[in-house]
Parts: structure tokens; C-alpha cells; sequence
């Protein structure tokens, strides 16, 4: 063996014994957990960031005792901390080589709130929506609110010194943070707070005493240059807050704010909390080019607005693609602006707000912009419009292909008087370049967020983002603004640190480094002595990245561009970390794992087809676990602005596990239902005894792994389509020709619901045509039970079935009608995937589900209901997740509300938990439960006897009746109730 070969192989022996004694040693030290497989430590090894380094283990504490022990042991081991709240930051912050303590999965609680003086600590792993979400009722809120707000964390906040987009009035975390406790490197606690007037502002040992004192004088000994070199905008967190502390009552702990967890670990934040005012209204200013908004914003700021938010043209295009957001900018955007201005004003008198507007609409009209304000006073309206804007990042993300606006240069800014003649230098580097720019965010301020288009795969590229950064850090300090604003230094950032503030202010944040963290164990290479930021060994593409599995998919990707770019779709934004609010990631809003998130999905299945986690890795049990919580509600597919289809991709995953592993009982059983539904219904009898012995159930738990604890859908006579076949020659082409599709679980358990759509749709006056297979009476089927467990290859035979049998009608004009959402949107979504070409396509755009037909059909004015009034009666409507994932939701609501005297009120959901098969499941029924109990269950407990409850999947109905004993019903149902009898 060469000398060098035996040096690394006994170096990684090494690290082995290092890192198993490390294990070891955590695990007897902490309360919570410590882990070390490849495929955690993958989900750990980025953030928002262009960035990637593996961390040796994650550290899940319980408590502060937990972080100190951490900090010990590491120490120890010679092994570097790095702290991390959601891992939504977008310079490398929250990511490293060492330890990665994520405090977000335990270290979450509020510890002391004082409703009267409005002040709470909390934990540093406490999610912002979560705390803004405890004290609304007492008429606090906290006031810093970045568009991360549903997922970031206050440690993360404080540790990034965050802004939010109202920061024009509230300020920066900085200015929000009354106290902070820590650990020091070695462990030991220590808090800061306000000093001066005899008090010390240090709590802890005479250590941390004297640490204070040195860096006040530290900050004394730099007070000149502090005045002359810190950049004069509110938007400046680069470097350590040495500024903080040559005040005559500082507050040592704003000393911490922005440091990254460089100088400790945070554990407890004492915050300022502020009144929510009563009103918000809002102007949305439009502008026929980006200079022109660039100029009128410091005019518009001098109205005293809250925030004033820039949306570009490329979120404009891009968000007019996105089925979630293109309702909203098409309610609030007139003619073809090239950009908005969303200007907010806030307070207690509406009346006075609703003149702001009107001041707004003046002042736009004095700068040339006449008649250039939509006014949108309405809170839902306000909250869709702040859901685009806060999207925007991902958003500009969705683009295909491997080139995406790349964030190092995110948030400089500048002051408001240079801010035109900034964007459009900037603009100029970018064409210098080769490239464009993607802008948005806080005009107000002059922190306009901009990410040049690069991909970073390509070295070329990697050296123009070189490049681009080194100018417009010049450009910055021309201008005397701040390269980083508000999201941090990382890696991307901290080598820009010495020429923004010298030679001189940069040793002596090396200097505070040093006194708190004299070993470099605290997240190193971050704002001093700093990684290289266009160190591509750093990345998440390195330059050896290459996917290499699958060899061949099961599906079609070319949309996307393949399955590897599909998977690469997913930025790490954590958009699916929210926990209220839409419909993603059930899994995770119950466990809170990495792991049950489509981040952490996503991130796993890179890292397997690019072979980073072994071989063999897209097809081991570690990714089969990974995969297993995944319900397939397909809400990623909607609320995932970037675009990333997790329900697809597990479907491609199992196709390829069970040609590895086998095929288990289970899925074979409901795979095949459709195949034996016809049998099993003429032995409904005997196979419905399941339920009334629990013997037998006992039996098929242990046999084919369906949990005892769920009754099964009841076998009964199946729905008889009356009439002869029909003929595509039949199909006149008017609206009125219809085909009734009739799923494989409406057909073979809630017959029911088949007929009634009969009686409605004729009620209607459409035509029902009847389809019939080619060969052989077995009705046509969508082949989602396939399809759950993977078999791609029955479920793509039974798509061809079924589209050969429905394409003439479809053709002819013929709609295509269901009532199961999980069926009927197989048409839709998976045959497009599964056969793709123009017969899929043209059968997807005739596929309607019932209600959206029904609702298309009222609001154009085509048909007509005989409905009679229904004196008042209430109905609480669930929505399937697929209804949601493609915007059917509002069709359901629709019909209902054509219900003379039925009082709809919508349940804001997410996954019911059934899923399909999921809810059947031995080893999921708890989690299949505890979905139901986040919103759907509790809301339900509150319905009258009395009230309806409609609920449109069958799966949704089983979870219902099984957790709560209630009946729910089909809307077809609720329409059929109501039809006025026929005289």
C-alpha cells in the first residue's frame, strides 16, 4: 500500500473511532437525541443556500442542559457547534462540518410571557407564526416578520438580526431584543441585557462580567472608527454590532444579534412585543418600468407607510404560471405593469388609513403614474396579496432548468436617494455578465432582495458570481450602503466584511470572536477568517455531482427536465415547514421530523440518485423510511412554489424499490382491487365479517398488515350503469354531453353517490353517455391503486384501457365526469406522466371533477338546479388534499352555496390522515389519527348533531366515521337532498 493511501485510510479509521466515541458519549449525556446516519446528516447538511458541507452529527436537544452538554462533549472531541433554527437561511449559516444542533424539533417553548408589560422569552427554536399565534388574543404581536415567518425561528431571527418587510416601522431584531442567555464555547450560562445606571447587564460568573467589559472597551478603543466605517441605512447586519456598545446604556445582548451563533449558543430570548393595530389597508402602485419605482419610493416612504414591498416583472410572469398565486395577481394587477409597489399602512382608524390611499393615489399621480393604485382594503384580499409577496424567492426559484437566480449578493442596501442609480448599475454587472437579475422585496428601505441568474454546476458561472459579487460590493460602497442587509454573512457574505468596514474594524471582530470563542469551535469560518465563498468543494452541486440513478424512470420528468432536475426543483426554502395554514406536509406537522418534510424527502432522494449516500441508496430501507410518512396529498405539488411533486416522485421511488425488495401483501391486495372488486362484491357477506370478529381482524393485521383498529370499507351490490354503450357519433358537441366516470371505490362501496350524480346531472339537463371497455365488462379504471404502491406497469396498462376507451368521446367534446378527486385527477396529473403525447392530453383537458363541471356550467349561466331552500341548516365542508392540490376547492364551495339556506362553512384543513391506503396501515394508523386530530377532528367535535358534513374523497368519509362516528357525504349527495321533487 502507498504511503499516502495507508495515511488516509488510517486518518478515516480515525474519524470512524472519533466519531463513534463522540456517539457514545452523546448519548449518554443528552435528554434528547444524537444522530450520525448518512441519510440524517444529509437532510442537515444545507440550508437556503447555494451551499453544502456534511455535519459529523445532529444534536435534537431538550433543554439548555442538552446544548451544554453538547458543547462539552464536542469540545472534547476537538469537533466544531453549529446552531440551527429552521435552516431556511440563504448564505450557509446554519450549516457545518461539526455538530448541528437543530433546536427547532424540541427546544421550542415560550418560557415567560408578560401580557401586561408585552415582553415574552422563548426558547430559540420557537417557530415566529407560533408565538404570533399565542399572544394575537392579547393584541400583541411581534413585530419583526420576514417572509419566512411560518417556518423561521426567534433564534434564527435573532441569530441573523432578521427585518421582515416592516421594518420601516418596527425596525430589526436588534431593535427588538431585550435580553439573550447563552453558553459560552465550553458550556457555561451566561445572559446580556440593557447595562448602565449600576446595573451590569451581565448575568452569569465573573467570566462573562469581564468578557462585557472587555468588549465595551473594545468598542470605545474603536468608537472613531465604528462612526466613520458603519454604513448610515437601517438594512446593515454584516460584521459583529460593535456599535451597539458605545452607547451610554447599551444593551450587550444586541451584541449577540447578527453574530450566527459565532460567539455562543443561544438559549433563551427575551423580546419587546408590540400592539397589533386594528387596521391594515393596502395600495398596490403599478409602474411601467423598474427605474421609475426605484425613483418614486422614497416619495411614497415619505407618506409614513409600514412597508413598502417591490414585486418585479419576473414574479409577475412567473406567478401568473402558478396556479396558487395567479387568482391574486389577477385580482390586484391592471393592464400589463412591468412592476408593483405594495405599500402598506397600518392603525387604529380606518377611516384616516382609507385617506392615506388616497394620499398614495395623489402622490403616484404628482410623479406621473395617474390612476396607478389598486386599493385593497379587504384583510383576506391583504393576506393572498402578502402570500405572493412573501413567496416571491420561490417563486423566482420555480424556473426549470439548471440556471437559477442565486443568492450572494441578496439584500444590500443602500439609501433611498441612490437606490434608481444602484439597480440600474447592478443591472449593468449583470449584462456585463451575461446574465439578468430577479428583484423584489424592501424598497422602503433600500434592500431590494436580487439574485443574478447563474448555474452553479458550470465553473464559468461560478466565476462570474465571483465576479458580480466583487463588483457590486464596490458599487455598495460607493454608494455608502451595506452589502449585507438582512439575511447575514455565511459564507456567501463574510469575506466581504473587511472591505465594507477596514482592516482595522475587521481585527477587532476578530478580537470578539477570539474572546468568546478562543478555540473556533462556535460555527467557524463565518463573518471572520472566513470560508471562500466560491469554493465549489462547498457546494451543494460540487464539481464531481452528477446523478447516476435511476437508469431508467418509470415515469415521464421531460416537463422538468428529467427526474434528477425535478428533485433539484426543491430550493430548501422549508415553505413545507409551515405548521397552519394550506395543506403541506401533514407527515411533518404531526412528528415534526426533518425527515417526514418535502425538504427533507427531496434532499434525501438527491442525494441517493447522486450516489452521496452509497450505491445502492435510492433503494435501501433508509430511504424507504424516509418515504413511508409521505401521504401523497399532492399539497407540495400546489403550495410548493418551486414546483416540487412529491407524491410523483414517491410513486417513481416505489416503482423501483419493489423491483429491489418485492412487492408486499398489502399493496398487492389493494393494488388489485379493481381486478377483484366484481368477485368481492358477490362475497360481500362473507368478506364484511372481518369487522363484527375482532378474531379476524386480529388476522388480517398479522397476515396482510391492515390495523385492527380500522373497520374496512363494506362490500355491497356495485352501481349498474343503465343503458347501452354509447358511440362517440352520439356526442353532439354541446355542453350537455357528459361521460360519468365510476370509480372503483364509488362503484364498489357507496353506490349511492353514483346514483345520485345521475339524478342531479339529469336534473341539469345533460346528456350522460355510456362507456364501456373494448373488451371485457370490467369497468374502466384509473389505476390509482396501483399506482400508491408503485406498479407503475399495471397502472400504465390500465391508463391505456381507460384511455382508449374514453379518447373518442373526449375527442368528440364529450366532458369527462367524476366524483372520486384521487381518480378523476389521475386524468389530469399521473396519465400525462405515465403515457405521454397528445391522447393524455386531450383527455386531461375534457376531465372534470362533478362540482367543477356543476359550478362552470351555473356561473355561465348553461344550467339551472331546482334547489329547494334548506331553512338554514348547516354544512361543514372538508376538502380532499387532491381538490386543494388543483384548485377545485372553490368549485365545491360553489355548488354548495347555490343551496338555497345552506350555511357553508369551509374547515381550514390539511390531510383528513386516511390517504388512501395510509390510514389502514398497522404501522401508520397512529400517525393516520393524529392528522385528523391537527384541525379536522376538533372542528367536527364543535358541528351540531344536526349539521351536514361534506366531505367529497372516500377516504375522507372512512376517517370521519371511523374517528368520529359521523356520517359525511358527498356534495352530489347534498345536491340530490336538495332537488326540488318533480310534480
Amino acid at each position: 500500500m502507498a504511503a499516502g493511501t495507508a495515511k488516509t485510510a488510517e486518518s478515516a479509521r480515525a474519524a470512524a473511532r472519533n466519531d463513534a466515541g463522540l456517539a457514545r458519549k452523546l448519548a449518554e449525556r443528552l435528554q434528547g437525541e444524537a444522530r450520525f446516519d448518512a441519510f440524517t446528516r444529509g437532510r442537515y447538511a444545507t440550508d437556503a443556500s447555494i451551499y453544502q458541507i456534511m455535519p459529523a452529527g445532529v444534536v435534537l436537544p431538550r433543554s439548555a442542559e442538552d446544548i451544554a452538554a453538547t458543547l462539552t462533549v464536542a469540545a472534547d472531541h476537538g469537533v466544531p457547534v453549529v446552531m440551527r433554527g429552521g435552516g431556511t437561511s440563504q448564505n450557509g449559516q446554519p450549516i457545518g462540518a461539526g455538530l448541528v444542533v437543530d433546536c427547532s424539533r424540541h427546544f421550542n417553548r415560550v418560557l415567560d410571557y408578560d401580557a401586561q408589560a408585552g415582553t415574552v422569552t422563548v426558547e430559540p427554536g420557537l417557530v415566529l407564526e407560533r408565538l404570533n399565534s399565542r399572544i394575537k388574543a392579547d393584541g400583541w404581536f411581534f413585530p419583526v416578520e420576514p417572509s419566512t415567518a411560518t417556518r423561521c425561528t426567534i433564534g434564527g431571527m435573532a441569530g441573523n438580526n432578521s427585518c421582515g418587510a416592516r421594518s420601516l416601522r418596527y425596525g430589526t431584531m436588534r431593535d427588538n431584543v431585550l435580553a439573550i442567555h447563552a453558553l459560552l464555547h465550553d458550556g457555561e450560562p451566561f445572559g446580556f441585557s440593557l447595562s448602565g445606571n449600576d446595573v451590569t447587564g451581565v448575568t452569569g460568573s465573573a467570566r462573562a462580567e469581564d468578557l462585557a467589559a472587555r468588549m465595551i472597551r473594545l468598542a470605545h478603543g474603536h468608537r472613531d472608527e465604528i462612526e466613520a466605517r458603519y454604513p448610515k441605512v437601517q438594512r446593515r447586519v454584516g460584521g459583529y454590532n460593535l456599535d451597539a456598545l458605545v452607547a451610554d446604556r447599551p444593551n450587550l445582548a444586541h451584541l449577540l444579534v447578527g453574530s450566527e451563533g459565532t460567539l455562543a449558543a443561544t438559549t433563551a430570548v427575551t423580546l419587546k412585543l408590540s400592539r397589533l393595530p386594528a387596521h391594515r389597508v393596502m395600495g398596490v402602485c403599478h409602474f411601467p418600468s423598474f427605474r421609475a419605482a426605484m425613483e418614486t419610493t422614497r416619495h411614497i416612504v415619505a407618506l409614513d407607510p409600514v412597508a413598502v414591498e417591490l414585486v418585479d416583472n419576473n414574479v409577475l410572469v412567473l406567478g401568473a404560471d402558478i396556479p396558487l398565486f395567479r387568482t391574486t395577481l389577477a385580482d390586484i394587477t391592471r393592464g400589463a405593469p412591468n412592476c408593483l409597489l405594495l405599500t402598506e399602512f397600518a392603525g387604529d382608524d380606518l377611516a384616516a388609513l382609507k385617506r392615506d390611499l388616497k394620499r398614495l393615489d395623489a402622490c403616484m399621480a404628482d410623479h406621473g403614474f395617474p390612476d396607478a393604485v389598486v386599493e385593497v382594503v379587504e384583510p383576506a384580499r391583504q393576506k393572498s396579496v402578502w402570500e405572493v409577496r412573501e413567496a416571491c424567492l420561490n417563486i423566482m426559484m420555480s424556473m426549470k432548468g439548471d440556471a437559477k437566480p442565486v443568492s450572494f449578493i441578496e439584500d444590500c442596501a443602500v439609501p433611498l436617494e441612490h437606490l434608481a442609480d444602484y439597480t440600474d448599475a447592478v443591472t449593468e454587472v449583470f449584462s456585463k455578465h451575461g446574465t439578468r437579475g430577479t428583484w423584489y422585496a424592501h424598497a422602503s428601505v433600500g434592500c431590494l432582495h436580487v439574485r443574478p441568474i447563474l448555474d452553479m454546476k458550470q465553473g464559468g458561472d461560478v466565476a462570474k458570481m465571483r465576479a458580480i459579487a466583487e463588483e457590486t460590493s464596490d458599487l455598495v460602497r460607493r454608494y455608502k450602503g451595506s452589502y449585507s442587509g438582512e439575511h447575514g454573512d455565511g459564507i456567501s457574505r463574510s469575506e466581504f466584511v473587511e472591505p465594507l468596514f477596514g482592516a482595522t474594524l475587521t481585527r477587532a471582530f476578530e478580537t470578539v470572536k477570539d474572546g468568546f470563542d478562543p478555540e473556533n469551535r462556535l460555527n467557524p469560518g463565518k463573518i471572520v477568517r472566513p470560508l471562500r465563498m466560491d469554493d465549489r468543494s462547498l457546494f451543494r452541486f460540487k464539481p464531481d455531482y452528477a446523478v447516476t440513478a435511476p437508469a431508467q424512470t418509470a415515469l415521464d420528468w421531460s416537463e422538468w427536465g428529467g427526474f434528477g432536475a425535478a428533485v433539484e426543483m426543491c430550493n430548501n426554502n422549508g415553505t413545507c415547514r409551515k405548521l397552519a395554514g394550506g395543506a403541506m406536509c401533514p407527515s411533518y406537522r404531526v412528528t415534526g421530523e426533518e425527515q417526514h418534510l418535502t425538504r427533507g424527502r427531496a434532499n434525501s432522494l438527491r442525494l441517493a440518485i447522486s450516489g452521496q449516500l452509497g450505491a445502492e441508496a435510492l433503494t435501501s430501507p433508509e430511504m424507504k423510511r424516509t418515504m413511508d410518512l409521505c401521504v401523497s396529498c399532492k399539497a407540495c405539488r400546489r403550495e410548493c412554489p418551486t414546483g416540487v411533486d412529491m407524491a410523483k416522485m414517491k410513486v417513481e421511488f416505489l416503482h423501483h424499490y419493489h423491483a429491489r425488495h418485492g412487492l408486499p401483501l398489502k399493496d398487492r391486495l389493494i393494488g388489485s382491487m379493481p381486478h377483484y372488486a366484481a368477485v368481492a362484491a358477490r362475497l360481500g357477506p362473507l368478506l364484511n365479517l372481518r369487522d363484527k370478529f375482532p378474531v379476524l381482524a386480529a388476522a388480517s393485521e398479522r397476515i396482510a398488515g391492515l390495523s385492527a383498529r380500522r373497520s374496512l370499507p363494506r362490500w355491497r351490490r356495485p352501481w349498474a350503469e343503465i343503458g347501452e354503450p354509447a358511440h362517440p357519433s352520439d356526442v353532439t358537441g354541446d355542453f350537455r354531453d357528459i361521460v360519468l366516470f365510476g370509480d372503483t371505490f364509488n362503484r364498489a362501496f357507496e353506490r349511492e353517490n353514483l346514483e345520485a350524480a345521475e339524478r342531479v346531472l339529469a336534473a341539469a339537463g345533460y346528456r350522460l353517455h355510456r362507456v364501456f371497455p373494448a373488451k371485457g365488462r370490467r369497468p374502466l379504471c384509473c389505476g390509482r391503486t396501483w399506482l400508491a404502491s408503485g406498479q407503475t406497469d399495471r397502472a400504465r396498462a390500465e391508463a391505456r384501457r381507460t384511455l382508449d376507451a374514453l379518447l373518442p368521446y373526449a375527442r368528440a367534446g364529450a366532458r369527462i365526469v367524476g366524483l372520486e378527486p384521487s381518480c378523476l385527477l389521475t386524468f389530469r396529473d399521473e396519465f400525462l406522466a405515465l403515457l405521454p403525447g397528445e391522447e393524455a392530453a386531450t383527455l386531461a383537458k375534457q376531465a372534470v371533477l362533478i362540482e367543477e363541471l356543476l359550478a362552470t356550467d351555473l356561473a355561465a349561466g348553461r344550467i339551472a338546479l331546482p334547489l329547494s331552500h334548506q331553512g338554514g341548516r348547516r354544512a361543514h365542508l372538508h376538502g380532499h388534499c387532491h381538490q386543494k392540490s388543483f384548485g377545485a376547492m372553490g368549485a365545491v364551495e360553489t355548488v354548495l352555496r347555490a343551496v338555497p339556506g345552506l350555511d357553508v362553512r369551509v374547515i381550514e384543513s390539511s390531510c383528513c390522515g386516511m390517504a388512501g391506503a395510509f390510514g389502514y396501515g398497522a404501522e401508520t394508523v397512529d400517525v393516520s389519527l393524529a392528522m385528523a386530530e391537527l384541525s379536522l377532528f376538533p372542528a367536527l367535535r364543535e358541528a351540531g348533531s344536526d349539521d351536514l358534513v361534506v366531505a367529497d374523497g372516500t377516504s375522507c368519509r372512512h376517517q370521519i366515521h371511523d374517528g368520529l362516528g359521523r356520517e359525511a357525504v358527498h356534495v352530489v349527495r347534498v345536491l340530490d337532498g336538495a332537488l326540488t321533487p318533480r310534480h
